[in-house]
């Protein structure tokens, strides 16, 4: 047996690996950014969706985070009793005009700092060409119009 024979052959190119491959690192480099914060990438988002859509429902914000209303109802209750959020309900069953506190807002820049520390070393100009090109793809395919 050569050494030709006995070497794997390489994967099958995949698009959804690749991409599966990206996120976890964002994720996690995130992740590791966010930790000091005391935040999540899930209670990110929330606060990103509230401060970018004020007087969002609960049914929107579940229907944009992927999860379900009860579980909006649990996580911005979780950012009410942490400060960042007002819930300004006027009674059980009434829409509610859901906003970011002073406190929210500063959380808020600050991870926004963050993520753009992340993008910043993932796909800024002193990265790996391939995800700088990646990046720049990315930002391409969802900024134009259509």
């Amino acid at each position: 047996m050569t050494t030709e024979e006995a070497r794997p052959t390489p994967p099958v190119t995949s698009a959804s690996i690749i991409v599966l491959t990206l996120a976890r690192k964002v994720e996690s480099e995130l992740g590791a950014g966010l930790a000091p914060l005391d935040l999540t990438i899930a209670r990110l988002g929330l606060l990103g969706h509230i401060s970018g859509l004020p007087g969002v429902s609960f049914s929107d914000l579940a229907r944009m985070s992927g999860t379900s209303v009860q579980s909006v109802h649990n996580a911005v209750k979780s950012l009410v009793n942490a400060e960042l959020v007002r819930d300004r309900t006027a009674r059980a069953g009434s829409a509610s005009t859901i906003e970011l506190t002073p406190k929210g807002e500063r959380l808020l820049a600050d991870a926004r700092k963050v993520v753009s520390e992340v993008d910043s070393r993932l796909f800024g100009p002193d990265s790996d060409p391939i995800l700088r090109q990646v990046g720049a793809a990315i930002l391409a395919a969802f900024s134009a119009p259509g």
